[in-house]
């Protein structure tokens, strides 16, 4: 009976999450019918605004013939009617003169006839005996009247030389013209594509050769699913445009979620293709907070920011109080000294969960912060960044057991470097209350390196990658990491991959560094 009851469980909890995909699928093809919408509507007004383009070309070079064609019609017109001007003056002058001999030729009279003749000569030739010449000079004048000159062809012809235009190429041009094909999706290279010190680099093809692609649209998003992530839980994408080159390096990324999922499309002037096939990409990094529901009371903490504060004893017993009543009730969170914004509140899973729970307030000189997440296996890292104003402060991981009084390094059960800046600034390694002095430069970072498995915990400096110091010893019980500060602030970077560098030198170390060996002495 127990048996068949669990079996139908299973089988209406199976139904019940296959409705909820079913749904979530019907929202997806919704959004999607929505969104061919307006893409249509997008591609129509891009159409008309690349016709509306080659329209505007035309009308202005239509202008342009025309106002040529205007020109040589003018010029002509011009051109003719000198000439006419000069045809008709001609004439004119012509008329008179037939006019006028017609007229002496019609006298019979000699004596008149030779005074008319005296009139078309020069006044010098007044007398009868110059007649004969005379006559001449009359002769000649006739015939060099300008009539005689006056071309009687056209200067130009009717023809109009600019509507010589044959848009018989730019016809057959135009009706060739087609729409772009539309770039086939890329295949982005699995065995290409690298995930190391908070960079992702992505390598993708094209599956066939494709001059007419102009550029390339990367997108990415976090995930926790292997996989596509669930329609319900998707994130949205962020995106990387204008990719000239078939690969892309994805930098400063912080890695808070297990996977990331990768897409890559080709576009060309007109059109972005299909998204290839997307890939995940597994990104393993330790990310924890600061927990503030058990740090000395005298110490501000936000998110992954910690800052001393010598009156926050007084300042937050009430709180204290209050969280005394009521386990479930936290300290409210203090906005960051340096944007003034309130941090998010943070989901707790199962192991910061029994990280946060039954602790006292750390007191009396343990100015003590712990992370809000344990591990038990695995290599993970993490980076601290000291204010300048620090005086005094310690970095390092600890047993769930440190107790309320206690300091980091001065029990069997907590490691740390610790770092003072009074007359002189000191470095040291720390445990089971043994010190040993470190003669090395104090770095603006410090980078924490724990693998547990393999019982190492070693300090770097995050800049450089040199390592300062290594504890040796097999870790028996989940590790915090652990945090101590008087004067100043400390900043905490998680979601950090062990860096490149950092395996490298793990390798080569191999136990046989000196500075390595000699730590045995205190761990």
């Amino acid at each position: 009976m127990d048996g068949q009851r669990e079996t139908l469980e299973r089988i209406v909890s199976t139904l019940a999450n296959k409705n909820d995909e079913i749904h979530n699928f019907i929202d997806m093809l919704n959004h999607t019918i929505k969104n061919i919408q307006i893409n249509s509507t997008n591609a129509i007004s891009e159409l008309d605004e690349e016709f509306d383009g080659l329209y505007s070309i035309l009308d202005e070079m239509k202008g342009s013939m025309a106002n040529t064609i205007q020109q040589e019609e003018a010029r002509k017109i011009q051109a003719l009617q000198d000439q006419l001007s000069q045809c008709s003056s001609a004439l004119e002058s012509s008329e008179e003169l037939l006019e006028l001999a017609a007229e002496s030729l019609d006298i019979k009279d000699p004596v008149e006839f030779l005074k008319t003749i005296r009139y078309f000569s020069e006044p010098s030739l007044g007398s009868a005996c110059h007649s004969l010449a005379a006559a001449r000079q009359i002769k000649d004048r006739v015939t060099m009247a300008s009539a005689f000159r006056i071309s009687l062809k056209p200067k130009v012809s009717d023809s109009m030389t600019h509507l010589m235009v044959d848009f018989t190429l730019e016809r057959h041009m135009l009706q060739a013209v087609k729409f772009l094909p539309v770039p086939k999706a890329p295949e982005i290279d699995l065995a290409a594509c690298l995930v190391a010190d908070n960079c992702i680099t992505v390598s993708w093809r094209m599956p066939e050769e494709d001059s007419r692609i102009d550029h390339f649209i990367l997108e990415y998003r976090k995930t926790n699913f292997d996989g596509l992530p669930r329609v319900k839980d998707e994130q949205r994408w962020d995106l990387i445009d204008y990719i000239k080159a078939t690969e892309y390096t994805l930098s400063g990324l912080k890695f808070d979620t297990k996977y990331m999922n990768i897409r890559v499309q080709a576009c060309n002037k007109a059109v972005a293709g299909e998204y290839s096939d997307p890939v995940t990409l597994e990104t393993k990094a330790f990310v924890f907070s600061l927990d503030s529901t058990s740090s000395h009371l005298n110490l501000k903490v936000e998110d992954n920011y910690v800052e001393w504060d010598p009156t926050g004893g007084k300042g937050q017993e009430k709180i204290k109080g209050k969280e005394n009543k009521s386990s479930d009730k936290q300290i409210p969170l203090l906005k960051n000294r340096r944007s003034g914004a309130p941090s998010p509140k943070r989901t707790s899973i199962s192991p910061r969960s029994s990280a946060r729970s039954s602790r006292d307030h750390f007191t009396g000189e343990s100015y003590t912060v712990l992370g809000d997440t344990a591990f038990e296996s695995g290599q993970h890292y993490w980076e601290v960044r000291a204010e300048k104003d620090c005086k005094s402060y310690s970095v390092g991981v600890t047993y769930k057991n440190l107790g309320k009084f206690d300091q980091l390094g001065k029990t069997n059960s907590s490691w740390c470097i610790h770092i003072t800046n009074w007359l002189q600034t000191t470095l040291s390694a720390k445990h089971n209350n043994r010190t040993k002095t470190l003669d090395l430069p104090v770095p603006d970072r410090i980078g924490v390196y724990c693998d547990f498995d393999g019982g190492l915990l070693s300090f770097y400096n995050a800049n450089s990658k040199e390592l300062l110091h290594t504890f040796r010893t097999k870790f028996t019980q989940p590790l915090l990491p652990g945090f101590m500060i008087w004067c100043g602030g400390l900043t905490v970077s998680t979601g950090l991959q062990v860096p490149s560098a950092v395996k490298t030198l793990q390798k080569s170390e191999n136990g046989l560094n000196t500075s390595t060996s000699s730590l045995n002495n205190i761990a």
